[in-house]
């Protein structure tokens, strides 16, 4: 995965899974994820988490994240695809939530317009059913542990 990392064109973007990479489950310790994060920068990739089995590799939300954390306080901008389908089991909801760290306001800004022309031109109105209980969830610590 390095010799792979190193090779990519400066500005690509690298996929990576937070925890549990389907279909080979390999899970890179802290050392690993560190080891990853230095070559992404040097090779200025641009990384897009997949997030689909968070917990479920050590049943702790915190521990199976902890690769993704630490790109966001090393200061990458990166996009990361949160799947609520397996951890919340809501398959067929197709529910879950696109976040994008960016380097700023205005930049922030820039993304958000151009989600919203992709958005609308996808659907007008999203599916509710999922979204109501995957925040019902997240919004109730009893709930949420």
């Amino acid at each position: 995965m390095i010799a792979d990392l190193r090779a990519a064109a400066p500005g690509s973007c690298v996929l990576l899974h937070t925890c549990a990479h389907n279909p080979t489950g390999v899970d890179p310790t802290l050392a690993q994820w560190k080891q990853i994060a230095e070559v992404v920068r040097e090779r200025a990739l641009y990384p897009f988490f997949d997030t689909a089995y968070q917990g479920f590799v050590s049943g702790n939300l915190d521990k199976d994240g902890e690769g993704l954390r630490y790109f966001i306080a090393q200061g990458f901008e990166m996009v990361i695809a949160q799947s609520f389908a397996k951890i919340m089991g809501l398959y067929g909801e197709r529910t879950g939530a696109l976040h994008f760290v960016c380097q700023d306001k205005a930049e922030a800004g820039r993304v958000l317009s151009q989600l919203k022309i992709i958005i609308r031109v996808n659907y007008s109105s999203p599916p509710m059913h999922g979204a109501r209980i995957a925040g019902m969830i997240l919004n109730d610590v009893g709930m949420r542990q």
